[in-house]
């Protein structure tokens, strides 16, 4: 059964789709990742579709759960890498994708993914001696 990679890196899942999603791959993916953020404690899940020429309602449905299920798991979600024609497309199909942000290119994304999950605010606190807010007295 075939499988697309889930990556850690750091606080974050990173997975880059390479071929077109097929809907047994797509599911797989979406079961895949949910549980690896239950597994690793990932804060952020980052998909970069850059290689992805087509998007259908049933892989923006993907997206959108895969969005949804992250968040109830107290974990973010950025697409990075869409397409001009890919965002034509979701947008005719009136799939406005809830909760799932997006971003030019990877980097921004991971920009975005600390900013949304304030990771980098406490890391830099943890840097210069300052403990977490909730340890402040």
């Amino acid at each position: 059964m075939d499988r697309i990679p889930i990556l850690k890196m750091g606080p974050f899942l990173l997975v880059t789709i390479q071929v077109d999603l097929y809907d047994r791959l797509a599911l797989n993916l979406e079961n895949d990742l949910i549980a690896m953020v239950s597994k690793t404690g990932a804060r952020g899940v980052l998909i970069d579709i850059s290689a992805v020429n087509i998007v259908d309602s049933f892989m923006g449905r993907i997206l959108g759960n895969i969005a949804s299920m992250s968040r109830i798991m107290d974990a973010e979600t950025v697409v990075v890498g869409m397409q001009p024609a890919v965002a034509i497309t979701l947008v005719e199909l009136g799939l406005t994708l809830q909760g799932v942000h997006t971003a030019l290119n990877v980097e921004k994304g991971m920009d975005l993914l600390y900013d949304r999950t304030d990771l980098l605010t406490t890391q830099e606190d943890e840097d210069n001696g300052e403990a977490p807010d909730d340890y402040n007295e």
